[in-house]
Formats: C-alpha cells, structure tokens, sequence
C-alpha cells in the first residue's frame, strides 16, 4: 500500500478528508500512530492476546502474517565471550523486539565433531537449580543446555564443553513508516523518502484501523474510536 493512499483512508476515517469536521491531522501525528499501531499490531500477534488467543506460529494464519518479521544472526554472527560456566553473547542486535530461539553447537571429549546443542530459555532465578540438577544441567551428551536473557544479553550455559557456532532467532522490530517532506517524530529529521509499510495490504487495513483509534482517542472523539477499535479487533 502506498503512503499517499494511507494518508488518505486515515482521514478519510477520522476526518473526512481534512474538510475541518474534526481537527486538522498532520502528517507526523499520521506517521506516530501508525507506527505506534504496528508494534501494538505485532506485540499481540506474539503474545497471543489477539481475539482468537493465538500466539506466534500457533496457527497457519499467524505464521503467514508474521513470519516476515522472524530474522536471525546468520549474516552477521553473535560473538560469545567464555566464562567459567557460561557463554555470554554480545547485545543483541539493535532491531530485535522478541525472542524465539538460540541455536549453538558443542565440542567435547565425548562429541569432537560440532554437535547440534537444544536450548531452552530459562528464567534467571532458575539458574542455580538447573546447574545442580542431574537431569536438567548442561550435558554435551545428551546434547541440552539452556540460556538466559539479561543486559540485552544471551547467556548460554556449559559444562566442561564448548560452544561454537551460535544463531539467535527472533523477531525484528516492524520497519518504521515515514512520509516524503515530512518530520519523522522518531528522528527529528524532515524525510527525504517515502517508507511504505512492509506488511501485505490485509494487515496494513487492520493497523490502520488501530491507528485511527489512537489518533480519534486523542482528538476525544469517542464514536469514531469505538468503530475503528472495533474494526481493529474483529479482524485480528
């Protein structure tokens, strides 16, 4: 979808095409909703705190709609740094928004040959418990291990093994729409481009819809937020 149409089926919504039955919208209100509703969008998507309590992957019509969103290092690898019990990693990457999994692989004694390590994320106050725990510690044998999330940090956990090879899944953050010759509220800076949305044209209606039920709760128009949240709701 095209800004300029954007533009036009969010006034057309809120403010019937600038006619002054509501208050003017300039564009950088247009630009911080939309972007706003994409986050909102994606973040429910995840959690599964959508209509049909869906969470990421849990059906065919969530992975189609977000698996443009789940990345990985592939390209640009992960360093990890050796402690005495753990690997940790360097900050995660700048457009990561949520975690999906860690891949690594092992090198011991008993396994030589790079071996596929499964990785579970644990909590941080588990820690201490999963290391003395015979059957959940870390064991190049049964090829399991787990990891925490801290400090915009992936710590992975060892024990008299090493870990070479390591790839973090995840989802980025939504590209961020932005409007020719109009001030990004992000940045400050008047755009040189137009930056479409990235998402297919049947969730770009569904985040345009939640984002008119950011800017009509704004502008107090209550009538106009409640239809497009309705719209916004229905179709998640």
């Amino acid at each position: 979808m095209t800004n300029n149409l954007l533009q036009i089926k969010i006034k057309e919504r809120l403010n019937k095409m600038a006619s002054l039955d509501y208050d003017n919208i300039e564009c950088w209100q247009v630009t911080e909703a939309f972007n706003k509703a994409q986050l909102e969008w994606v973040r429910r998507q995840v959690h599964g705190a959508n209509q049909f309590k869906e969470g990421d992957e849990s059906s065919k019509m969530n992975i189609d709609d977000i698996q443009l969103l789940l990345t990985d290092t592939t390209q640009a690898p992960i360093v990890l740094t050796k402690f005495t019990d753990y690997y940790q990693s360097a900050l995660i990457p700048t457009d990561y928004l949520y975690f999906k999994r860690f891949a690594v692989k092992s090198i011991a004694s008993c396994c030589p040959t790079p071996r596929r390590m499964i990785v579970y994320l644990a909590e941080v106050a588990d820690v201490d418990n999963l290391l003395i725990d015979n059957f959940r510690q870390p064991s190049a044998t049964w090829g399991e291990t787990f990891c925490t999330m801290s400090s915009n940090r992936i710590k992975v956990y060892t024990n008299n093994f090493d870990l070479v090879e390591p790839v973090l899944f995840y989802y980025r953050k939504p590209r961020e729409v932005a409007f020719i010759n109009c001030t990004n509220p992000s940045t400050g800076v008047v755009s040189s481009v137009d930056t479409t949305c990235e998402f297919k044209d049947d969730i770009t209606e569904i985040i345009i819809d939640e984002a008119c039920s950011i800017l009509a709760g704004d502008m107090e128009s209550m009538s106009q937020y409640q239809r497009t949240k309705q719209n916004a709701t229905l179709n998640q």
